[in-house]
């Protein structure tokens, strides 16, 4: 009986499957030919047609009823409304926005709690140092392999190259801070005063505050540190709720998210830059088959389950453009994926920082298309200069508004190019950031992995 049960079950899957496909094939086909005009259709016909898939896929969601599965469907209802009704969905960013707003209550008092837990009810202390120094050499020698890729992409695809810019009076202006030297840097990375700090989302702030904190906490006897260690410990576990609850309203906001954008930008403007938006794909695609998938093989990581296990945060990651949004589900995803607490908890905060590899690439391969729009022709020297100041500059960016953005001009302006053709990015930055946001989470979930192996105390076999 319960065999039949299990046939007639997945003989319905397999029909379900079948129409679904028909129908999102026939929906992808009818809008194609309107949009290349290899005919005249009415704009209802292929409107209906998407709609109709997005209708199956919505029973399809409500059958698997999954939290994942909706935030999936919530992208696709979202990309349609977003180019049907774009004076609607350009209304929907304050959805969006609230969502984000309800992420980044999480982010202190989650890391603030973690890391004490983890370090200060840890007896070796020493484990921390080590924690430390292998994290950044392990991060700075993906970052550069990051930057060159993205030299070498741009250099080959000359996507900047016959670009006629617009009169600099027409271009939008933003305010650009002086890049920061290195003394600068330093100090960036050190809060003083940590209310400040949270209030501005210095992760790399937090972090070190907290991580001094614990070692503090760790150095005194009970009962005092016992009653710290159980606050932190329970701040940890309500936080942990409360993403749970803020979760149910993802894809809400996913939704809204992808239909401001298509709906502020239109599909259009991938053509105007078709180029530029390839070779940022092509080059982090090299990256993650080329860089990541040799790392995570070296230490043999489960990839089926590990990518399991980031598909959610990455999903969030790439719809909302924010590694932040992410970070509380990935640390419950690493940890149980395998990865101890108090390793994810130190690892995924410090390489917002230190390890934002999409970025890091996007920012060599924007720089380089800054100067062929402007007609400059770098040589080999200055593209390494280049590069090497970018070590420097984009570390410590985490919580800066369109950080990459500000970083990018700061370097531009740093090396005499014009940033007029900045501007012409902006136009893109959405789908750029949304590759370059979901590659920084994939990298600092495969980076806790990598310093948990490195530990001795991956468990990845049992996840």
């Amino acid at each position: 009986m319960q065999q039949n049960e299990n046939t007639t079950r997945l003989s319905f899957a397999s029909r379900f499957f079948l129409i679904a496909l028909i129908i999102c094939s026939a929906a992808v086909l009818i809008t194609l030919v309107q949009t290349m005009g290899w005919a005249t259709l009415p704009a209802a016909v292929p409107a209906a047609f998407r709609w109709a898939a997005i209708l199956v896929l919505s029973y399809g969601c409500w059958r698997r009823n999954h939290l994942t599965t909706w935030i999936l469907f919530s992208m696709v209802i979202g990309a349609e409304f977003g180019y049907d009704f774009p004076a609607i969905a350009q209304e929907l960013k304050i959805v969006s926005q609230v969502f984000l707003k309800l992420i980044k209550t999480i982010i202190a008092p989650l890391i603030f709690g973690t890391l004490v837990v983890g370090i200060a009810g840890h007896a070796d202390l020493k484990q921390v140092g080590r924690m430390g120094w292998k994290s950044i050499l392990y991060f700075e020698a993906v970052t550069t392999i990051a930057l060159f890729i993205g030299l070498f992409a741009i250099n080959i695809s000359k996507a900047g190259v016959g670009i006629n810019l617009p009169p600099a009076t027409q271009t939008e202006k933003l305010e650009v801070p002086p890049p920061m030297g290195w003394q600068e840097t330093i100090l960036h990375i050190f809060p003083e005063n940590i209310a400040k700090a949270v209030a501005e989302g210095q992760v790399l702030q937090l972090v070190v505050f907290s991580i001094l904190f614990a070692i503090g906490l760790a150095m005194i006897h009970e009962p005092h540190k016992g009653t710290m260690l159980r606050f932190a410990e329970s701040l940890t576990e309500v936080m942990f709720k409360f993403t749970g609850i803020v979760m149910y309203f993802a894809p809400f906001a996913v939704g809204a998210a992808i239909a401001y954008t298509v709906g502020h930008m239109g599909f259009d403007i991938l053509l105007n830059l078709l180029k530029l938006l390839g070779t940022l794909y092509a080059a982090l695609f090299i990256f993650i088959l080329g860089v990541l998938l040799p790392i995570a093989l070296w230490i043999k990581l489960p990839l089926k389950k590990f990518l399991n296990a980031i598909l959610e945060p990455a999903t969030i990651a790439f719809s909302t453009t924010s590694s932040e949004a992410a970070l509380p589900k990935a640390l419950q995803a690493m940890e149980k994926f395998g990865v101890p607490r108090k390793i994810a908890a130190f690892v995924l905060p410090a390489g917002y920082s230190f390890n934002l590899d999409g970025s890091t690439l996007y920012l060599s391969l924007a720089t380089v298309f800054v100067a062929q729009a402007a007609g400059i022709d770098l040589s080999i020297d200055q593209q390494i200069l280049i590069l090497l100041t970018l070590m420097l500059t984009t570390k410590g960016i985490a919580g800066v508004p369109r950080a990459s953005l500000v970083i990018l001009m700061a370097t531009a302006t740093s090396f005499g190019l014009p940033v007029e053709p900045i501007f012409i990015i902006l136009g893109i930055d959405e789908l750029m950031d949304m590759a370059r946001t979901t590659v920084n989470l994939i990298g600092n979930c495969l980076a806790s992995c990598v310093i948990a192996k490195w530990e001795g105390e991956a468990d990845f076999d049992q996840s």
